[in-house]
């Protein structure tokens, strides 16, 4: 059983801020743990806009605090995204957050990620693995 506070991530190389500084994401679940998902906090900062397409993962997000508008850059769709709003990215769509406030969300990620990833120029992660245990 493993137990993680959001509290003991922050300041540790789980605590992640991207380089872009559009977003701050606590991984709580990672690769490492070998579960078949990875669970994150991300906070994406007010005012910021951040264009991503996870063309190597699936990613279901829950808004928890804040408001932002949500495109798929694919179809021009917009949809407004606030607290107990999920969206899923099931068909890896590109797609861009526009964050009206500090929009804070809970995202899991299968496959996992291993805690290093940050959006490349194509607003991807990279398809990053843990080796495996000997």
């Amino acid at each position: 059983m493993i137990v993680r506070s959001l509290q003991e991530i922050e300041g540790t190389d789980r605590d992640v801020r991207s380089a872009s500084g559009t977003w701050r994401s606590k991984r709580i679940v990672l690769a490492k743990e070998r579960v078949g998902f990875s669970l994150h906090e991300t906070t994406l900062y007010a005012g910021t806009e951040t264009s991503m397409w996870y063309a190597n993962h699936i990613e279901a997000v829950l808004c928890v605090e804040g408001e932002a508008e949500l495109t798929n850059d694919e179809t021009g769709e917009k949809h407004w995204i606030s607290p107990g709003t999920m969206y899923l990215l099931d068909g890896h769509e590109k797609h861009t957050v526009r964050a009206k406030t500090d929009f804070r969300v809970v995202c899991v990620f299968n496959p996992p990620v291993t805690g290093r990833e940050d959006h490349d120029e194509n607003g991807v992660y990279p398809l990053l693995t843990e080796p495996d245990e000997g």
